[in-house]
């Protein structure tokens, strides 16, 4: 009795915290901070990331609607939708991107016990597994509201941040969303990352 009352006042717990942006036991990639630019709530974080395993998926369509679709695919995925109808458990952030043809790329990213060799293959076509080299990363963090125009917005700050910086943008930025959509606006993290090099 006393086990079933501490299981339910955990995924009360776990609840509550989802709903204002609290990442309970959620695996998040490591990285290394290498530097920061600026200071306050326009800093930028400069972070290298190792090597990751994502599943991804290519959408069409508005943004919004192309990542809540693309969501729900790679969350077939994860939830059972494989060869071996295995669970794989959710990771943060969601990442979506766009593509030569302007259309969204979506991803989640694997946790880091499991390899290509291990992970099951995907039902549906639509979802691939892909390895993402390791690399470094210029970050600008922000909460609250993550439309696309608002994604648009902080893209062009990033970029214009790192003008003179040293570090040099290597392709176009991409948008990393850490909670559930019915999370309170203010505990909300989302990032705009993109690829950088030096000199």
């Amino acid at each position: 009795m006393f086990a079933k009352i501490t299981k339910t006042a955990t995924l009360i717990a776990e609840g509550l915290g989802g709903l204002v942006g609290i990442r309970a036991g959620t695996e998040e990639p490591m990285f290394v901070r290498e530097a920061m630019i600026g200071s306050g709530a326009g800093a930028i974080e400069i972070r290298r990331y190792g090597p990751r395993i994502a599943a991804q998926t290519v959408v069409a369509g508005d943004e919004e609607m192309a990542r809540n679709a693309g969501f729900r695919r790679l969350a077939g995925y994860i939830f059972g939708g494989n060869h071996s109808q295995s669970q794989i458990a959710m990771t943060a952030p969601v990442a979506q991107a766009r593509n030569a043809d302007g259309q969204s790329v979506i991803r989640f990213f694997m946790p880091s016990k499991w390899s290509m060799e291990l992970l099951p293959a995907p039902d549906d076509e639509r979802v691939e597994l892909v390895e993402v080299p390791g690399a470094t990363y210029a970050v600008l963090r922000f909460s609250g509201d993550r439309s696309p125009q608002t994604v648009a917005t902080k893209c062009e700050e990033l970029l214009k941040s790192l003008g003179d910086s040293g570090f040099t943008p290597r392709g176009e930025p991409t948008a990393w969303f850490y909670d559930p959509p019915w999370t309170l606006p203010f505990r909300r993290r989302n990032e705009v990352a993109v690829e950088v090099g030096t000199g």
